[in-house]
């Protein structure tokens, strides 16, 4: 996370990260825990159009280690170093395409993994769903068997009288505490993965399937009825350890209780063709839930090992089997850190290089005349050649999906995949380290519309002039909030037609779905240059995303509400939006820039690089509202950690957040009949994506007195799922504040919308060092 200093401890980290058996679950559960109210809440995306609805979907599986007993990912920070398991996971551009994402501990033996919350922030902002794991291998048969007994006693029982039956118990135990683990740590359902035999056989595998039928009920009645259960392919009917790489009949038993079933990779090619087959030829009466192809998840190694077209930029040829668009199977892709260390200990290896080869995987070369080599197969003895066309970038067998409605889930970026180097905070550089920083709750949308490249248009192709060349670049030295900026660069075509000397040009930049009867406000941040004298006037549209005119989306501006000192060198863009007043469905729009374009030589040729710093979209109430509220801090409170007690300035924040109103004027109420409202409230919770932490030496009295300004930026908060908490590291805080007597610290909100609170409505607490 973005923190000052270096060498900082494990206190920042989730707590439980996971569970090394079930005996040491149950030593969770029994003790009083609470729910992380800083992982944001799950929201469903809307489908860009209804034949979205029978494609098939992708699964990720994202690869975590624990060298030392500490939790680490398999994706690189920017510094290029192997980092804490929050570091980011930065495919924010191809989240848009992702359904469901799963974090599992590869190289140990722990029984449960739990998601980081940064992680399932990071999954949720973009309506994916984070998976944890909960695996059995090696020496994990005890642990099968305890799965369906529950709890063991601590005192001497048995049956009340003797039964003769020899088939398994089934309880309801760990069901419950799976589900309320998933419940308090925000996250939405497991991957089941037995990959050891199960010594009670047949009978043990019937109660296996009885408990994944409860484990699905207590998730859908905890978590809510989006939760998912995903069965690996490992284990069979008879309780042998035998993949299938395939559904059919030796599996079947435990996809009918599961939400989905997940193949392992080493399937050939007429497999996925057999999947459906089978599927299709099943008594849909199986199941008290209707099933599709599309929860059949049918595995592809980016590594390769055994997986048809031989990984890394072959990946296509195996996902053209499983055909998502047309056969309707999804796919379930293993090891996409192969981008990086495949490459890791090449000269000239570096986060920016890294950035452009995934990319390339996933999206396709920024150039569209660029060709991708394809590696060739390494074929088995005897094994016929598999034809495909040339390179297809995984995204391309996916349906692209907007974020959430922000009606239900604020939309804000900052056009930041979770990798840094420095911290901005409206424009100013408030952190700058050599390391960088790694946070995956930072980690938001990049623009799905900008990917590979930009997509420019003349307004109504009025023009009869080139249409721009448009490349993107995120920016790690210069942003407006958090540690990056996107930008955009054009290049215009001098021209010598009649029309040339005015031009409209529009670029999408973001998708969203939203809904009738209510009115949007979007707000962008942004800076302009040009290498040319142009005069720009710039704009925000929102239009419906397949292009057609309608319904035409009504747009009006808003006139800003910043003073122009608080913007620097840059502006800011509002306008509220809304559907038509007769619209009964809800849309599918793209947003993003209208460039007026005015210049005196035309025939000359103009780049012009357009920097976005923030974008933010929500609901403006339609209500208008007597009482104007704002949210504000109210009081922040320090308790000295126990374990490092001798340490200065060593202990957690924590602090409240409230509403607050302008105060009434102009009551018009007269009488007792009147049927106006003497005013109109709407919800009092205050909503936050992150809070800044800074920290000021109080000066001796008589000194000066304190003030925010010159306070030290030391952190902020996300990274673990606490909302309103904030451990204070020593190694944050600068020597001379380590020796101060009272040290000042203050808590600065950044509001869901990206509003950043002005130092009257922020708090602070002073501590005094320890005696």
């Amino acid at each position: 996370m973005p923190l000052r200093g270096s060498g900082h401890t494990s206190q920042v980290l989730d707590e439980d990260p996971y569970f090394e058996s079930l005996s040491s679950l149950d030593g969770w559960a029994a003790r009083p825990v609470s729910q992380l109210a800083g992982v944001l809440r799950y929201y469903p995306r809307t489908p860009v159009s209804e034949q979205c609805n029978s494609r098939g979907k992708l699964l990720v599986r994202l690869k975590v280690d624990t060298p030392k007993r500490r939790l680490r990912c398999h994706i690189p920070s920017i510094s290029g170093r192997t980092v804490i398991h929050s570091s980011s996971e930065p495919r924010a551009i191809f989240r848009s395409y992702i359904a469901t994402c799963v974090s599992w501990l590869s190289f140990s033996h722990h029984r449960v993994t739990v998601p980081p919350s940064g992680w399932t922030t990071a999954a949720h902002r973009h309506g994916v769903k984070m998976l944890g794991t909960l695996i059995f291998e090696g020496s994990g048969e005890e642990d099968c068997l305890r799965l369906l007994v529950g709890r063991l006693p601590q005192s001497r029982t048995g049956p009340a009288a003797h039964s003769s039956t020899a088939s398994f118990p089934v309880s309801p135990h760990y069901a419950r505490i799976f589900a309320e683990l998933a419940f308090q740590r925000g996250f939405d359902g497991y991957l089941l993965n037995f990959e050891c035999p199960l010594r009670g056989g047949l009978e043990q595998a019937r109660a296996l399937t009885a408990w994944i039928t409860l484990l699905e009920s207590e998730l859908r009645r905890k978590v809510g009825p989006h939760a998912q259960v995903i069965w690996y392919d490992s284990v069979i009917i008879n309780g042998q350890l035998r993949w299938q790489d395939r559904l059919n009949s030796y599996n079947l038993p435990f996809f009918l209780p599961s939400s989905g079933f997940f193949t392992n990779y080493t399937w050939p090619p007429q497999y996925p063709s057999l999947t459906a087959q089978y599927f299709l030829s099943l008594d849909p009466s199986l199941t008290s839930q209707p099933k599709s192809l599309k929860e059949i998840f049918v595995g592809v190694d980016v590594w390769g090992r055994g997986s048809h077209g031989g990984g890394g930029f072959g990946c296509y040829k195996a996902i053209s089997h499983i055909d998502p668009e047309f056969l309707g199977l999804s796919v379930a892709l293993f090891g996409q850190a192969w981008t990086w260390e495949t490459e890791q200990d090449k000269p000239g290896w570096c986060w920016e290089a890294w950035w452009e080869y995934d990319r390339k995987l996933w999206l396709g070369p920024p150039n569209a005349e660029e060709t991708v080599l394809i590696p060739k197969e390494n074929l088995h003895e005897g094994q016929p050649e598999c034809p495909h066309g040339p390179f297809v970038p995984i995204t391309q067998f996916f349906p692209r999906y907007p974020p959430p409605d922000p009606a239900l889930l604020p939309f804000f970026t900052t056009f930041s995949p979770g990798v840094g180097r420095a911290w901005f905070v409206n424009g100013v550089k408030v952190l700058d380290t050599s390391s960088g920083w790694t946070d995956l709750s930072k980690n938001c949308s990049l623009g799905d519309m900008v990917w590979p490249r930009p997509t420019p248009h003349w307004d109504n192709d009025e023009h009869d002039v080139d249409i721009p060349e448009a490349t993107t670049t995120l920016l790690t030295n210069e942003a407006w909030l958090g540690g990056s900026s996107l930008q955009m660069t054009l290049s215009i075509t001098g021209s010598t037609a009649d029309n040339a000397a005015f031009r409209c040009l529009r670029v999408p930049v973001q998708s969203f779905s939203i809904s009738p009867r209510i009115t949007y406000e979007m707000s962008l941040v942004y800076r302009v240059t040009a290498n040319a004298e142009i005069d720009i006037d710039l704009g925000l549209s929102v239009e419906p995303q397949d292009g057609s005119s309608t319904p035409a989306v009504s747009v009006s501006p808003i006139a800003n509400r910043d003073p122009a000192e608080a913007l620097g060198a840059w502006s800011r863009l509002t306008v509220e939006f809304s559907l038509p007043s007769d619209s009964h469905r809800g849309l599918v729009v793209a947003s993003g820039l209208i460039l007026g374009l005015l210049t005196e030589d035309p025939t000359q040729d103009v780049q012009l690089s357009i920097q976005l710093g923030a974008l933010s979209v929500y609901p403006r109430s339609s209500i208008p509202r007597i009482t104007k509220q704002h949210p504000r801090l109210i009081w922040a409170d320090f308790k000295v950690h126990s374990a490092y007690s001798q340490e200065r300035f060593c202990g957690i924040l924590n602090w409240e957040a409230a509403e607050w109103f302008e105060p009434l004027s102009n009551l018009k109420i007269s009488s007792p009949e009147d049927p106006q409202s003497a005013w109109v409230l709407e919800s009092l919770v205050p909503s936050f994506s992150f809070f800044n932490i800074y920290a000021e030496a109080v000066a001796p009295e008589g000194h000066g007195a304190s003030d925010p300004a010159r306070s030290v930026f030391i952190g902020t908060t996300g990274l673990d799922g606490h909302e309103r908490r904030f451990f204070v590291d020593p190694a944050c805080l600068p020597p001379r504040l380590k020796e101060a007597d009272t040290v000042r610290f203050y808590v600065q909100g950044v509001t869901a919308e990206g509003c950043v609170l002005d130092w009257e409505s922020c708090v602070f607490v002073e501590v005094d060092k320890p005696q």
